[in-house]
């Protein structure tokens, strides 16, 4: 079961999750090292990968920069789960295949260390101490397949490779006759000489 940090507060800033004079690298392994360095010193040495942070309102506000996603799933943790989140940082999650969850009540159901058991599927998640279960806002599928493929790019390069073997499947049917473009068997069937017409003609 993963364990949950719990950042309380509201409005954390993407500064907080990754200070800016850390951003001299895109590496997650290294941007990894310094998150949530200036909320919790300790949060690096202690979060394990799986891990989930619980955090407060308007989670990721500020700056648009990625590196606050890249971070964290760099350091290991596989979602965060809040009321809400600043509508960019949501967005940047989703196109890097991240969770951003967003529950009401989330920050009043956990403690720091507590386990949880999180169900994307059935959109719920459980403090394993307690037994409180809560519901979270459904991840749309679409979410949850670029999530799955590890991003937004790792998504299209999937479809894109996809739809050229669909595509090439396709070429080969047209080739051997099936499918062929504007082909209508009455077309044919209807300019075919008709033996009882021809007798009719000549008799």
């Amino acid at each position: 079961m993963p364990t949950v940090h719990v950042f309380a507060r509201d409005h954390i800033n993407t500064d907080e999750i990754i200070p800016a004079r850390h951003l001299t690298t895109d590496v997650e392994a290294e941007l990894a090292k310094f998150a949530m360095e200036d909320y919790d010193k300790t949060f690096v040495q202690r979060v394990q990968p799986g891990d989930l942070i619980v955090a407060g309102a308007d989670f990721g506000c500020g700056s648009s920069r990625e590196h606050a996603v890249w971070a964290l799933r760099g350091a290991g943790v596989s979602a965060v789960i809040a009321p809400n989140f600043a509508r960019i940082y949501y967005r940047n999650s989703i196109n890097n295949g991240f969770l951003a969850l967003e529950c009401d009540g989330i920050v009043e159901a956990f403690q720091d260390g507590d386990n949880a058991d999180l169900d994307l599927q059935a959109g719920t998640i459980t403090n394993t101490r307690t037994g409180q279960a809560l519901t979270f806002v459904p991840v749309p599928q679409f979410a949850l397949d670029v999530q799955k493929a590890g991003g937004w790019l790792e998504y299209m390069k999937e479809h894109d490779a996809a739809d050229l073997e669909a595509e090439t499947l396709n070429a080969h049917s047209t080739e051997a006759g099936h499918g062929h473009p504007g082909h209508d068997s009455t077309e044919f069937d209807s300019a075919a000489p008709n033996p009882a017409a021809q007798e009719k003609t000549h008799a």
